[in-house]
């Protein structure tokens, strides 16, 4: 069990229900604690079998009020707390679930609702489609867990779905007796401590990892878990009252692929202000890099990063042989003009970041949202910051840092649902022994797509992306049209602009506004521009006329480096059997190809694609898919050695514990 489990203070609450059941509290809670520990999984062909038990239960129910709601949660409750939590004692709590949804929110979950909730509810990522209700699908094993009396964690990707679901989904946890509380950064520290009892918490993975770590520091100088114990009888004097989280015991992780996968290889650092002033290095440093030559170094952007030649060394030793430490240490000098080489080629406004009140700001590649307090570490803040002429931000040292792979294999019991998890099913079991459930939708998609098209140059793609956008919008249909970066985003909405089409940009610059704004794309005659995955967990419903126009349209504008995004932005369109259309506008510029520009067949491959023959266009678009897939196996790679660097380290900090 992990440390932070076994700090929970009274993580089954026996007090909240002693004068209910004061004469069974030896027993209360030793069932539930023994399941979570357990985590046994049914074999997958039997999982459909809890509907047929759920539907026993509805009908048993029979049309209770809230008040006789709230009694039989408390029933439940005790057998799930003395018993654990098996499939009968689930089917009665996913039944009365379901009807304290049907009384507040007027909404009862599908058959195909109740197959995720189990799937979760047994340490498994539940595969739902696009639109297919996961926010509610959650409240099944999220209010099931608590009644057992153990603390939940509904994970998501930003503070404004965390707050929306938590006041969405609030009324269903309240009719059964439980508390519900969401956490955001902007929360004061009190109100965050105070949020983190309730009974579930939602709450976004930056957030939840950061409070972490600030607990991680507090427990630093001594985490023996008897001493603990006695400082909780101290109550606030104690440590134990400053800690934020009760423990790390069921999680269920929204966006499983975004954050399980595509952020694992992000650090979260909490860093403190560095004494040292390395304000000068870094200018020598990028002045150092605009002084080097092409033949210094060689651009790896497949690989997004910089190696230097024997050259490059050479003329770095001459360059800095009057020049004191650091630039007197090979290694040294040598790793800071890589970094400032990588500022220089490889990061790009509007890409990587964007400025916004005169300070650098990073942009998540995978989903297009700014992170406001999130900066490079290593100087490359700093030289972001010299590149674009802004003040120097004091360089920061690193107190605690940890990645989400480590973070999330400390849950005793992880779960997760997502659109797209069917490529990285091999991933997720050997990182964190989570199978991959692929759930049936609830009504028959009638998505349509078309052939992709791809032209020559970019300017050829925008004309072509102008053309069909111009056809699309005098018949009244929607439109969405999905790009890789800002800048992209920016570019393209300038030429609907001129065209007079009225096209709106959701982009990084704007995630404030994202879920409104992106809400609206189903309204008949709208042209909405997004970047990436920008506006990612929102629904957008279909006014009738655009129904009748033939739903939202789908244009991806470049392949991503995982065909999953690629899923997400096509999943936007036909949702819940609404009609809709995808299809994709693509050059032989787009930057997917990178990953095999530099290999022996790209020139003939590029010259065929580019011919004026017949055919050519599915031979440049099976180039393009096959950049995608090369790229995307590349990242898998890269995923799985950090997985061996994160398992070597775990292993050396358990061997150092053992030592001391």
């Amino acid at each position: 069990m992990h440390a932070f489990a076994a700090l929970n203070p009274d993580p089954l609450y026996p007090e909240k229900e002693s004068e209910r059941h004061a004469n069974k509290l030896e027993a209360w809670g030793t069932g539930a604690l023994r399941w979570l520990g357990r985590k046994r999984r049914e074999p997958l062909w039997r999982t459909r079998r809890i509907l047929s038990r759920v539907h026993a239960e509805t009908q048993a129910l029979g049309d209770i009020d809230l008040a006789q709601v709230r009694q039989r949660a408390d029933e439940i409750a005790f057998d799930l707390r003395r018993n654990g939590i098996t499939q009968a004692s689930a089917a009665r709590a996913f039944a009365l679930i379901r009807q304290a949804s049907r009384l507040t929110l007027g909404k009862a979950h599908f058959d195909v609702q109740l197959l995720g909730g189990w799937a979760m509810l047994q340490g498994m990522v539940a595969e739902m489609h696009t639109g297919e209700g996961k926010t509610l699908t959650a409240t099944l094993p999220a209010a099931t867990v608590a009644m057992a009396g153990l603390p939940v964690h509904v994970i998501t990707t930003n503070d404004y779905l965390v707050e929306r679901d938590a006041q969405i989904m609030g009324p269903i946890y309240e009719a059964l007796g439980l508390s519900v509380a969401w956490v955001s950064m902007e929360m004061d520290i009190p109100t965050r401590r105070k949020a983190y009892q309730a009974d579930v918490v939602y709450c976004s993975n930056k957030t939840l990892v950061f409070d972490y770590l600030r607990d991680l520091i507090v427990l630093d100088s001594d985490k023996d878990e008897d001493a603990l114990r006695l400082e909780r009888l101290r109550g606030e004097r104690g440590r134990l009252g400053q800690l934020y989280l009760r423990g790390l015991c069921f999680a269920i992780v929204d966006e499983a692929d975004s954050v399980l996968v595509d952020e694992a290889r992000t650090p979260l650092i909490i860093s403190g202000v560095q004494e040292d002033d390395t304000t000068q290095v870094t200018r020598q440093a990028m002045t150092l890099a605009h002084g080097m030559d092409p033949a210094h170094y060689r651009l790896l952007r497949g690989e997004r990063r910089v190696t230097l030649t024997e050259l490059g060394r050479e003329h770095l030793r001459a360059e800095c042989a009057a020049l004191p430490a650091p630039w007197s240490i090979p290694f040294r000098r040598e790793e800071l003009a890589l970094s400032a080489l990588t500022v220089l080629h490889l990061y790009n406004l509007d890409e990587q970041y964007i400025i916004r009140d005169e300070k650098i700001m990073v942009v998540d590649e995978f989903t297009g949202r700014v992170m406001p307090d999130r900066s490079w570490g290593q100087g490359l803040h700093q030289m972001l910051e010299h590149k674009e002429g802004l003040e120097l931000s004091e360089p920061r040292a690193t107190l605690k840092s940890i990645s989400y792979q480590r973070f999330f294999k400390h849950y005793l019991l992880l779960s997760g649902m997502t659109g797209t998890a069917a490529e990285i099913r091999a991933e997720l079991g050997r990182v964190y022994d989570l199978p991959v459930v692929r759930i049936p939708t609830h009504r028959k998609s009638r998505r349509r797509h078309a052939p992709d098209t791809v032209l020559r140059s970019v300017d050829e793609k925008w004309a072509a992306v102008r053309d069909r956008t111009r056809i699309l919008h005098q018949q009244g249909v929607p439109i969405l049209i999905g790009t890789r970066s800002v800048a992209a985003s920016e570019q393209i909405a300038e030429v609907l602009i001129q065209a007079g089409l009225p096209a709106v940009v959701l982009n990084a610059k704007q995630d404030a506004d994202e879920a409104d704004m992106i809400a609206r794309a189903g309204e008949i005659g709208s042209i909405m521009i997004a970047t990436n995955m920008a506006g990612r967990g929102t629904d957008i419903p279909l006014s009738d006329a655009a129904r009748e126009a033939g739903g939202l349209h789908v244009i991806l504008t470049e392949r991503h480096e995982s065909a999953r995004i690629d899923r997400q932005l096509e999943g936007r369109c036909g949702r819940q059997g609404d009609p809709g259309h995808v299809e994709a506008i693509l050059s032989l510029e787009d930057a997917v190809l990178d990953s095999v520009n530099g290999s022996a067949w790209a020139e003939p491959m590029q010259a065929l694609c580019a011919a004026r023959a017949n055919g050519r266009n599915g031979l440049a678009a099976r180039w393009l898919r096959f950049a995608q897939a090369r790229t995307e196996k590349k990242l898998a790679r890269e995923r799985r050695h950090m997985v061996a660097a994160d398992e070597e380290l775990e292993n050396s900090l358990s061997f150092s514990g053992q030592g001391d």
